[in-house]
């Protein structure tokens, strides 16, 4: 069974998951964290496409301020979704409708709520072009850059060191966009600080202080240790937090 992702309508081959309303085909992740981050809720989900190959594909979820993904694999008519194997596509998909929870490796427990359908209504409404002048000349097509900034967004628990006193605590972590947020709690609203990882020259691995799993991230006035609860997570914010320097780097 072939995936017909790029064009629905392409003749006799078409992929049985074209019925589920909340198939995205070809939606990216960073598109999939977009719509999900800007129109969906707490638990909204979506099936994509995954860049592993074919038959792979993910479930995109939103988790409040960030956005998980699964993979889920079909082979041989089968669907493979963590532990559990699905015959046919309706079971798989009856899974999902009983609101599953899912555990990921870093502790976070994530029920699926409510699919985001693929085809969405919105108005027929445009704006007319009033003004219509250049703001500079000599430019070509070969100077649009497209330019945005990188989304990939994490959340957890992390053990951070204070600055003046060096004692550990508990806070909440989100990362989103250029942003390391850290709050007091989970529950909070406001943050205790903002890091602008635009400033950040480094992210790595550190084994100077007397706990495991800790890692660093270097910024001109400071350097803030943190320590995840397993290695897994640790390797999870690190991997992230290089992928979002690299992005800065290259001017994304």
């Amino acid at each position: 069974m072939s995936v017909c992702s790029s064009n629905p309508s392409c003749g006799e081959d078409v992929d049985e998951l074209e019925a589920v309303s909340w198939y995205h085909y070809d939606l990216s992740r960073h598109a999939a964290e977009a719509l999900l981050l800007s129109n969906g809720v707490d638990g909204s989900f979506l099936l994509r496409n995954s860049n592993k190959g074919p038959d792979c594909f993910a479930i995109s979820v939103r988790a409040k301020d960030s956005v998980k993904h699964f993979n889920v694999r079909r082979q041989g008519g089968k669907y493979y979704f963590g532990f559990n194997d699905f015959a046919t596509l309706q079971d798989f998909t009856s899974h999902l409708a009983n609101q599953p929870l899912l555990g990921s490796e870093t502790g976070n427990l994530i029920v699926l709520r409510v699919p985001y359908p693929r085809q969405v209504e919105e108005p027929s409404i445009y704006e007319s072009v009033c003004v219509h002048t250049a703001m500079q000349t000599g430019r070509h097509e070969s100077d649009l850059v497209p330019s945005a900034p990188s989304l990939g967004t994490k959340e957890g628990y992390l053990v951070k060191q204070g600055a003046i006193i060096k004692n550990w605590k508990q806070r909440w972590f989100t990362l989103n966009r250029n942003e390391l947020k850290y709050f007091k709690d989970k529950m909070f609203v406001e943050p205790i600080r903002t890091l602008d990882l635009t400033a950040c020259s480094a992210v790595q691995f550190d084994y100077s202080q007397e706990r495991v799993n800790c890692f660093c991230l270097v910024f001109p006035e400071r350097t803030f240790y943190l320590c995840a609860k397993s290695g897994v997570e640790a390797d999870e914010w690190i991997k992230i937090l290089r992928w979002k320097l690299s992005q800065i780097k290259k001017g994304r």
